[in-house]
């Protein structure tokens, strides 16, 4: 009987110890997931709570340098001003923050006017936040809170990104601060200079190899001033070019009582132009006619249609 006694002891000893290392190995994790909740309510406080509390200490020309434990650079932080808080993190006004690779090579920029530091090391920019990825590439953004912890940049407040001729809304926004790919999550609103619009979800934003496409394959909807244009499988949007293209089955309807159905549709934007075409057979419906051809080119300012290759016309 003691020896039995004795086992379930030994067991229960093993048990704790066992237990002990799960929760050091775990114990960031642990201390991430409680802190992130904090820092989420903490982040929410108004203006007037932040201009009333009382700072403990205001440095100028701040910066800090953050190592490894094997000694090397992860990233630096410099603002022109520093406030502590007792209860309160960090605040810090005209801020930049510059990421380092393990050869000390600089791999990202952020600037921002406002942001907040929390203890456990997340970084809270608030408001405009311009990001310089190692490539060159420029992400200008504006949210009321992006989270930057490690190497991943997050945000799931409404977000607003200026890109190229277009500016774009979303629900959220993500990133790694090694690559060249932003995904703006959620409804995505894309509002073109030319006033042209697309709604979709979940866009992927591209600048690998100087490349500038925006990609989604979801549902989306093109509309301009006299057309609107449904697709079922997404678009893919080249800024270098200013071509669109919507993929799959697509629809183009406009103000006259005609409409277009054909597949892969190209929206050839360059010199202000807004033109129309597809390689892909077409049909052509309106209360007068209906046209199939294998080929299609519409110019929709000068309002041309152009159908060939084995085309085949019913008048009513």
């Amino acid at each position: 009987m003691a020896i039995f006694q004795t086992k379930k002891i030994q067991s229960f000893i093993v048990f704790i110890i066992v237990l002990a290392a799960i929760l050091w190995i775990f114990q960031d994790n642990i201390l991430n997931i409680s802190v992130f909740k904090k820092t989420t309510e903490v982040s929410e406080l108004s203006e007037e709570q932040i201009k009333d509390t009382p700072y403990l200490e205001k440095i100028d020309n701040f910066i800090i340098k953050e190592y490894s434990s094997d000694q090397v650079l992860l990233h630096t932080i410099e603002a022109d001003v520093y406030k502590s808080f007792k209860d309160s993190p960090v605040q810090l006004e005209i801020v930049t923050v510059t990421t380092f690779d393990e050869k000390q090579n600089e791999t990202l920029t952020l600037t921002s006017n406002r942001a907040v530091i929390f203890k456990s090391g997340s970084i809270h920019f608030i408001g405009e936040v311009e990001i310089k990825t190692l490539s060159g590439i420029s992400h200008e953004i504006d949210t009321e809170l992006l989270v930057v912890k490690g190497d991943q940049i997050k945000s799931n407040r409404d977000v607003f990104y200026l890109g190229e001729n277009a500016k774009i809304k979303a629900q959220g926004l993500d990133m790694n601060t090694k690559s060249d790919l932003v995904n703006l999550n959620g409804d995505v609103e894309i509002l073109q200079d030319s006033g042209a619009t697309l709604t979709t979800k979940n866009l992927l934003i591209s600048h690998r190899s100087g490349e500038k496409r925006y990609e989604s394959n979801e549902k989306t909807i093109y509309k301009s001033n006299e057309n609107i244009v449904n697709t079922d499988r997404g678009v893919d949007i080249n800024m270098k070019t200013e071509q669109t293209k919507l993929l799959g089955d697509v629809t183009v309807v406009n103000g006259f009582g005609s409409s277009l159905t054909s597949y892969d549709l190209i929206i050839d934007q360059s010199n202000d132009g807004e033109i129309f075409k597809s390689n892909s057979p077409t049909r052509f419906q309106s209360n007068a006619v209906d046209i199939k051809a294998k080929k299609m080119h519409y110019d929709a300012i000068a309002k041309k249609l152009k159908l060939t290759d084995e085309v085949k016309a019913t008048y009513e």
